[in-house]
């Protein structure tokens, strides 16, 4: 397979269980198993199949900005990063929705949390913390 082959179809695999997140939310079995597991594993195994069989294959590196630039100018490379966040947020946008229902955090306020998460990560979960904060008066974990 290519890269633009697996990238087709991680894209709607990731958003398939975004949907389930926004639409299911009171379904553990999303959080406890597609989300948390299921979906993040296979992202694993494509990314460390990647990672495998292309790590030092390719220019670039992590030192600067400039040697990320170079090393997600490859393909694999740059579909391994994007594997790597589609993984990691789904991850963060299962906690979300896994802490807002322990937290009593009404779903309606957690759905733009988990759109600006699916959409640029750190900021969803910048916006829930205080959705949360504001909703619970507690920050606890």
């Amino acid at each position: 397979m290519t890269p633009e082959q697996i990238f087709s179809i991680a894209n709607p695999v990731a958003t398939v269980g975004w949907l389930m997140l926004v639409l299911l939310p009171r379904q553990r079995w999303v959080t406890a198993v597609v989300t948390s597991f299921v979906v993040p594993l296979l992202f694993a195994i494509v990314y460390a199949v990647i990672i495998a069989t292309t790590f030092g294959r390719t220019p670039g590196g992590f030192s600067t900005l400039g040697d990320v630039a170079t090393l997600f100018s490859n393909p694999w490379a740059l579909l391994a990063g994007w594997i790597h966040y589609l993984a990691f947020d789904l991850l963060i946008g299962t906690w979300e929705v896994r802490d807002a229902r322990e937290h009593g955090v009404p779903h309606l306020l957690v759905v733009p949390c988990l759109v600006l998460t699916f959409l640029f990560g750190p900021a969803g979960w910048l916006l829930y913390r205080g959705v949360r904060l504001t909703k619970t008066r507690s920050l606890a974990v």
